[in-house]
């Protein structure tokens, strides 16, 4: 269930923004009792940015309820494994992430609970797949904020769907449209997802067809449409393939038939029922105080309420 979404919704993929917080702000930002704070406070200047730049009715803070999900690992399972630090058989594996890191998250989750950002993850399922499912019923346009090329898939001019991709820490932002992925990859949005797989992601521990980079994928996309059509080239003598390609993607079949569903974000994750109205004053003020103080969010959260309220 989801209230229907009109006017300009705005996804954040949370954790590649923090990460990307984390990495930019110092750690002497520190709360009263010397815990770090930086991504904390990072996100919320950030936040505060997104919303002052780009003003958007509706806002979503999407998370990984599950950042490695059994049924994309059971298809290729090299996916993300490289980033595994302990596996859990009764839920979802322990993601790798600096120690000063882990400790923040929960009380990004609590600021952003108590200022009143809707908040959304779904068990089974990754941010990118909420962000998925957000975007193919959303009504209106969508700003979908990611430092995370895999969701340039859904960039959709004629629905006004694009990716804000942070370049320089969080304060430059690349608007991400179909002219700026074909000026650069030479594919649409759902070209990008078989452009994706063709050339593999180490950072994803997607292996790839061996020896087809991103431009031979992206000629091959030029030159059948998609990868059906080049699956369809690779069994019709006749079609311009090398004998290379041809040999190369003929033996990659068993990937490429998985590759699909691993790489592709899910349209169809059951979302929770949630107001993604903009808050224009905070739903828990008390919490948020007390919040402010433990943490010392200072300025950072003062500026974003101020924006909220404007």
């Amino acid at each position: 269930m989801m209230r229907d979404v009109t006017g300009r919704l705005m996804l954040l993929d949370t954790a590649s923004l923090y990460f990307r917080a984390y990495f930019g702000v110092p750690e002497s930002i520190r709360a009263p009792d010397g815990t770090p704070v930086n991504a904390v406070r990072g996100l919320l200047d950030f936040i505060d940015r997104l919303v002052r730049d780009h003003r958007p009715d509706r806002l979503v803070a999407c998370m990984d309820a599950d950042w490695r999900p059994a049924w994309r690992v059971e298809l290729i399972p090299s996916y993300k494994a490289h980033r595994v630090a302990a596996e859990h058989t009764g839920g979802p594996d322990v993601e790798e992430v600096p120690d000063t890191l882990s400790p923040q998250v929960p009380v990004i989750e609590s600021v952003l609970d108590a200022v009143g950002i809707a908040r959304v993850g779904v068990a089974g399922y990754e941010a990118d797949d909420v962000i998925g499912t957000f975007t193919a019923r959303a009504g209106g346009p969508v700003d979908i904020v990611t430092g995370d090329r895999d969701l340039y898939q859904l960039v959709d001019d004629a629905r006004g769907i694009r990716v804000l991709y942070p370049v320089k820490g969080v304060g430059t932002l690349q608007a991400t449209d179909e002219a700026a992925l074909r000026e650069k990859y030479g594919v649409d949005g759902p070209g990008y997802a078989d452009l994706a797989l063709l050339r593999g992601d180490p950072s994803d521990g997607l292996p790839g067809v061996p020896g087809i980079g991103e431009k031979t994928a992206a000629r091959l996309l030029a030159g059948f449409g998609d990868l059906a059509g080049i699956m369809a080239a690779v069994d019709d003598p006749k079609a311009k393939l090398t004998p290379s390609q041809r040999r190369r993607l003929d033996e990659a079949r068993p990937y490429l038939a998985v590759a699909p569903k691993v790489v592709r974000v899910a349209a169809d994750v059951p979302l929770p029922d949630v107001d993604t109205a903009l808050p224009r004053v905070p739903r828990d003020p008390a919490a948020l105080e007390e919040l402010a103080a433990r943490w010392g969010l200072g300025g950072s959260l003062q500026r974003l309420l101020t924006t909220l309220g404007a």
